[in-house]
């Protein structure tokens, strides 16, 4: 698993070329498309990396479930509903998406922050998806040699490098090999031209507003007159011409037109975020203005209540919450950010009945199921939390996060042995074994645990063992572990 920061991997993995030795063996690339699998385990690769050790990485549930329902939303429209996604958020303000190996779709927040409709941010989130369904990355690699690998993982790098610096991208890919990289330009722009393709039809049959591609497309094209040579990081990783826009819309004129509006959750995502930003003071500035200029808009008034929370001002922030609630639709959003402000006049119990209520209201909302265990162990009702959390678990078991508020709550109750136990799943899931089964060491020498749950700790301990001397096996020999 990679370590060091995604620049400095750049920097190295181009003006070092990776050797094809010392990557996994992913099969018979030179004949074949990169298999389904291996490019899930490449995607797995990178997307732990961003997770765990890219500050970048926006760990906000909210944010992320929204962008994950709208992206599922897509795929559920596409030519390969049952692909797998995962959907995920970087704290960046440029304008940008990427796809990655398997699924993995990253977003932008200055994306989020510049579509002017949920349809435009869904049209590039189509785009990403046809990169994906159409299998380019396993295309691309499939025409060139073993070396391939290596290509892709630099290129991989120098894409994620090249969302936040233009500069440390740029220096990179003059680096590195011209010829496989010009090459690798050379099909991404077919590439793209069938994502557009593609990506239109998810759009209409997602139930979208088909315009907002090209409509999109059209104002990122016309940023680059302001860029000069800079141009948005969109436009560097996902070039665009006016052929392809001009196509794009052709396209466009033979669909059928329909007038589609937002859902709240898109505007409650892009208030979120505008609160977040800058100085909290600047913030509740920005928004202030936002609301002079919409005052009936629900969603703006939830991002100044916001703003003003993390400016301190908490008695301005409920009020202008509960005007919002007064004539908004009922939202988990507005429940979260209830909550929050009472956890920040330290109203536990407030919280938590507050967040149960929201739960039965909103029983799919996995931000509210977080939220509420947070609550009932910061207000002194650990026990509360683990139960629940138990039971959440044995259908989503892959859920770091559950794994993590149940480390904490076992923690609370001075429960050792339950504690080290969960926290070893966290690692698991987090890609690191050997840190899991010093967890599990950890955990049977507690010594507070009952039978059952010494038992269970041994057999989960000589599980993991086995798959680290596995995995450790497979890197000697060159062979990815599956």
């Amino acid at each position: 698993m990679m370590r060091r920061p995604l620049a400095l991997m750049l920097s190295l993995a181009l003006a070092f070329p990776v050797r094809a030795a010392d990557l996994p063996d992913l099969g018979d690339v030179g004949t074949s498309e990169l298999s389904t699998a291996a490019e899930r385990r490449i995607g797995e690769q990178i997307i732990r990396q961003i997770r765990w050790h890219d500050a970048a990485y926006l760990d906000d549930p909210e944010i992320e479930e929204y962008v994950g329902r709208l992206g599922r939303r897509l795929v559920a429209a596409s030519d390969q509903p049952s692909h797998d996604f995962d959907f995920f958020v970087v704290k960046d303000p440029t304008l940008n998406a990427f796809a990655l190996p398997g699924g993995y779709i990253g977003v932008h927040t200055g994306l989020i922050l510049a579509a002017q409709s949920e349809s435009e941010l869904a049209s590039v989130l189509g785009h990403e998806i046809a990169h994906v369904t159409q299998r380019h990355i396993a295309q691309i690699i499939g025409k060139q040699s073993q070396a391939g690998i290596a290509m892709l993982a630099s290129l991989l790098i120098a894409v994620l490098a090249a969302r936040s610096n233009s500069q440390v991208g740029e220096a990179a890919i003059a680096a590195g090999s011209a010829g496989a990289l010009q090459a690798q330009l050379g099909y991404t722009r077919d590439y793209e031209r069938e994502a557009d393709r593609v990506g239109l039809q998810t759009l209409e049959a997602a139930g979208f507003d088909v315009r907002g591609m090209p409509g999109f497309f059209e104002r990122l094209q016309r940023g680059t007159r302001l860029y000069e040579n800079n141009a948005p990081a969109y436009l560097r990783t996902h070039p665009l011409t006016f052929e392809r826009i001009a196509d794009m819309e052709n396209r466009v004129s033979s669909m059928r037109y329909r007038q589609v509006l937002d859902s709240p959750d898109f505007g409650y995502a892009q208030a979120k975020l505008r609160a977040q930003a800058g100085l909290p003071a600047d913030a509740v500035k920005d928004l202030e203005s936002r609301v002079a200029q919409q005052p009936t808009d629900a969603t703006l008034r939830y991002g100044l209540a916001r703003a003003l929370m993390r400016a301190g001002r908490l008695d301005e922030a409920q009020a202008m919450l509960d005007k919002t609630r007064a004539n908004a639709a009922p939202s988990a959003a507005l429940e979260l950010l209830g909550a929050e402000i009472l956890l920040a006049r330290k109203d536990g119990d407030g919280a938590v009945r507050l967040l149960g209520t929201a739960q039965k209201r909103f029983p799919a909302s996995r931000s509210v199921t977080y939220a509420l265990a947070d609550a009932q162990i910061l207000s002194g009702m650990p026990a509360a939390a683990a139960g629940s959390l138990r039971q959440m678990l044995n259908s989503r078991g892959d859920d770091v996060r559950l794994w993590q508020l149940l480390s904490r709550a076992n923690q609370a109750l001075g429960k050792r042995t339950a504690q080290h136990r969960a926290q070893a799943e966290v690692y698991v899931l987090q890609g690191s074994l050997p840190a899991a089964i010093e967890q599990l060491e950890i955990a049977r020498r507690e010594g507070d645990g009952d039978f059952y749950d010494l038992s269970a700790v041994d057999a989960r301990l000589r599980e993991l063992k086995q798959r680290h001397r596995e995995e450790k096996l497979d890197k000697e020999r060159g062979v990815e572990p599956s």
